[in-house]
């Protein structure tokens, strides 16, 4: 039967007429992205600031007091406690009122006068291993500095000075929010997907209309792009808000171009709805789909895309699992063209990926379709 635009039309008015009736789950699709935005945006941010620390100095000469202010004077670090010893440090970390202890010993200046190797215990409360891991870094990094100075200085007296400048690219202030608001655009169009798409079908097999609707001249790809379109339309809405949002509220600057993450954007939701399509069509429920969606869409989105854990720390078997979906490929894009302003040729290979999912989901999905009307 040849396409219409007109009975496509008429599908899509009445996709709409049916959202806007069913204002709580319009509510939802609009509501749960900004809640999700702002959410993801404050809860996951793993920057530390303000790390309790507690300072044994032992030393209490000149050269002990500049390290500890070192530490003090730091954004990632509050010495709000002195210790005695290690018996008194390792009570003030037992009891939590320190998360880092830093012990100096006698004999610290007397060493570093005579240009002998020195030490200084750093003890990190690991219980929560991503935060003492990351305090870790920091105290790594402080060291780091400090022997640099010592160098320096060493340098100096000798009409010699050694200046190093450290700058990290793309995300100067490492800010995690940077990394972490993009990929929640992924987050979002896979909610849609599965609370929406994956129902959509679903509900007409349930309340029976499925049956007037094949008794109509519609065909199966004014039924599916009927449905398609509003949700399109609901995503749409959703992409801008969080775009808005995550400058807005996170000041996460737009490096590259608007118009090509809109592009890429669109082809993923495109993909992800057209999949919830195919689990409404195939499972005739609108809770089994939905949880399906759920399993199935939004989960691996959100653990297996690099969106939260990096995709090199995972085991070998993991990482070849995560080329299935495809979140790994879109959060790429997105992070590359957010905060590197990357253009298509750089990631043309990812965007060739998302390419060939869209386009088997939206066969596929008029393919069964076609199966299940018969």
């Amino acid at each position: 039967m040849i396409f219409s635009p007109r009975r496509l039309k008429a599908m899509v008015i009445k996709e709409f007429i049916h959202i806007f009736r069913d204002w709580r789950s319009l509510f939802l699709a609009i509501a749960i992205p900004v809640m999700l935005i702002l959410l993801f945006g404050y809860a996951l941010n793993t920057d530390l600031k303000n790390i309790p620390t507690a300072v044994a100095d032992l030393s209490d000469t000149p050269q002990s007091r500049e390290l500890v202010s070192l530490f003090d004077g730091s954004a990632y670090f509050n010495v709000s406690s002195r210790a005695e010893g290690f018996d008194d440090m390792q009570r003030l970390m037992r009891e939590k009122k320190a998360l880092v202890g830093i012990i100096i010993k006698r004999d610290f200046a007397e060493k570093l006068l005579k240009g002998e190797h020195t030490e200084v215990q750093v003890l990190v409360d690991g219980s929560d291993a991503n935060v003492g891991r990351t305090a870790l870094n920091y105290v790594q990094a402080l060291s780091t500095i400090y022997n640099i100075k010592l160098s320096a200085q060493a340098l100096r007296t000798d009409g010699m000075n050694v200046n190093v400048l450290p700058r990290a690219w793309y995300n100067q202030g490492m800010v995690s929010t940077y990394m972490i608001v993009p990929g929640i655009l992924a987050i979002v169009m896979a909610v849609i997907a599965a609370m929406l798409a994956s129902v959509t079908v679903a509900r007409e097999w349930e309340t029976g209309t499925m049956e007037q609707l094949i008794s109509t001249p519609v065909t199966r790809l004014e039924l599916t792009f009927g449905k398609f379109i509003p949700l399109y339309c609901i995503g749409l809405a959703d992409i801008i808000t969080a775009i808005w949002l995550g400058r807005l509220v996170f000041g996460v600057p737009m490096r590259g171009n608007p118009a090509l993450l809109f592009f890429v954007a669109t082809l993923f939701l495109t993909g992800v709805l057209f999949f919830g399509l195919l689990l409404s069509i195939n499972l005739k429920k609108q809770v089994l789909a939905n949880q399906i969606a759920l399993i199935t869409g939004f989960l691996p989105t959100m653990i297996l895309s690099g969106f939260v854990f990096t995709i090199a720390n995972m085991p070998m078997p993991i990482q070849l699992l995560t080329y299935i979906f495809p979140a790994r490929y879109f959060v790429s894009m997105l992070k590359s063209i957010y905060l590197k302003g990357v253009g298509l040729e750089i990631i043309y290979a990812n965007f060739l990926f998302l390419c060939v999912y869209t386009l088997i989901m939206v066969v596929a999905a008029n393919k069964r379709l076609k199966l299940r009307l018969n």
